[in-house]
């Protein structure tokens, strides 16, 4: 079976002129990007297990990560602008041999052994005699740290033949080869990141990775995308939704792919004739995606959402009831997955969550994901919302994502997130952040919609106007920065 690092050297050998790393200012064959990689991994101890990375994104970045595969370790990224204390839980808890790094960020990552992949690559003999141990299809690859329910981060470890299965998986749906070029954008942290890396240029595809200050500036952006021939961009729906609402997109995209959260049919309605667009599904614990959807091949369901879709290549999906028992089509429970990307779980003390790994009689696992959906009549899945996804107000079950989803189909709401707080007597309450179509919307009329679907206690007691909802480092609504109100 294969790995990451022989599926990159067979890349390598086939096309070793084309572009691999595309930047604004150099671009890197797939030659060049090979010797980097060796430069690096001929600096590593033959001993090495685990290496942080904690660097921006640019060639050495993804060299770095290559070369750590290489030499069949595991890697663990963090974004340099993560909090420091996040940062040092992570490395800490993954027992880092060594973070890869540089020298403007040793104040964030002291107390570890660290590294400088510039310094490294000055000074290394790529033909150096390396003592490379042989890198097997279940060794680790990479650990990605998600929210933990204790208030620590937990990681994710996922093995080689995981991410490969997802390389191929991703060609069998989307067909990249040399030509087409996929944009860097998310952070390093985050399933789409795997994506955009190993589905790329595993696949002989380029990866364009634009300059920091272009990711929060839409025009620069577009324009990156369009000199340098970007054809694919896999984001959070979010993303698809600003680029939704420009008068034309880069001549150049092929195919926007959404993942990673709820996609509304608002959100990508204007690019449906501009490009191929796709709804997808999987946690982190799967290895990137378990489900895709072609939107342009497909419709809106009822709450305005796109279905999550099918299974993808090496990958089966049940929908199970609490008593573990398959449910019939148009009944709810526990989206279920098993089969090639289910993951080694995570890592350290973690054993409770661990339990949402179950054997399989076949020798394999399941991965019981705890969100809700329902298989649709032509067996595409519906996604609803988490299995814990509720609260209690007078007395009665809400459930957050039904009042998010009536409020986002709104006439005068272009975006929506709705946040239950707890008032000074434990009582539940809702807040509802909107951005509306034009500004000073109306909040009576927009309560008056609401109710044509929701019961009384069902409405948002608090309605705040945003000019945008903001988003964290993994593209997603960042709760911490929306103003409380309080009762």
């Amino acid at each position: 079976m294969d790995t990451l690092y022989s599926l990159f050297l067979q890349v390598v050998e086939k096309y070793p002129d084309k572009p691999a790393i595309i930047e604004e200012d150099r671009t890197l064959t797939f030659e060049d990007l090979s010797r980097m990689v060796d430069g690096l991994a001929a600096t590593f101890p033959e001993d090495v297990r685990t290496v942080g990375i904690v660097m921006r994104h640019r060639a050495e970045m993804i060299a770095s990560i290559f070369a750590v595969l290489k030499c069949d370790a595991r890697y663990v990224p963090a974004e340099p602008s993560f909090p420091t204390g996040r940062i040092h839980d992570m490395m800490t808890d993954a027992q880092v041999d060594f973070i890869l790094t540089e020298p403007d960020l040793v104040e964030k990552l002291q107390g570890f052994d660290l590294r400088f992949a510039d310094d490294e690559l000055k000074t290394s003999d790529a033909n150096a005699p390396q003592g490379m141990r042989e890198v097997d299809p279940d060794d680790p690859a990479y650990v990605l740290y998600t929210s933990g329910t204790t208030g620590r981060p937990k990681g994710v470890c996922v093995r080689n033949r995981n991410v490969c299965n997802y390389v191929r998986a991703f060609s069998h749906e989307f067909g990249p080869q040399p030509g087409d070029v996929m944009l860097q954008y998310s952070v390093c942290s985050f399933d789409i990141f795997v994506e955009e890396v190993f589905a790329s240029l595993l696949n002989g595809a380029g990866l364009a990775i634009p300059p920091d200050a272009y990711r929060e500036d839409m025009p620069s952006l577009m324009d990156f995308v369009e000199d340098n021939a970007v054809t694919m961009i896999s984001g959070f729906p979010y993303l698809l939704a600003d680029i939704n609402q420009l008068p034309s997109i880069p001549s150049t995209l092929r195919l926007l792919i959404s993942g990673g959260d709820v996609l509304r049919g608002h959100y990508v309605d204007n690019l449906l004739d501009q490009a191929t667009v796709y709804n997808t599904y999987g946690p982190s614990e799967t290895t990137v995606c378990a489900a895709y959807y072609n939107c342009n091949q497909g419709h809106v369901l009822e709450d305005g959402t796109y279905p999550i879709g099918k299974p993808i290549l090496g990958v089966e999906v049940c929908i199970r009831d609490e008593e573990g028992n398959e449910v019939e089509t148009g009944e709810t429970g526990v989206i279920c997955i098993s089969g090639a990307g289910v993951s080694m779980g995570y890592i350290g003390d973690h054993e409770e969550e661990n339990k949402a790994f179950v054997p399989l009689p076949d020798g394999g696992c399941e991965y019981r994901s705890g969100d809700l959906g329902y298989w649709l009549p032509d067996g595409n899945i519906a996604f609803l919302h988490r299995e814990d996804n509720q609260i209690m107000i007078y007395g009665k079950r809400v459930e957050i994502a039904e009042v998010e989803s009536r409020l986002s189909q709104c006439e005068d709401v272009q975006k929506a997130v709705v946040r239950a707080m707890t008032d000074s007597d434990g009582l539940s309450y809702m807040i509802a952040y909107y951005v509306p179509t034009e500004p000073g919307a109306d909040v009576a009329h927009i309560k008056d919609e609401l109710s044509e679907n929701l019961t009384s206690f069902m409405i948002p007691e608090f309605f705040v106007e945003m000019e945008r909802i903001p988003v964290n480092p993994n593209g997603k609504p960042d709760v911490e920065q929306l103003p409380l109100v309080e009762k």
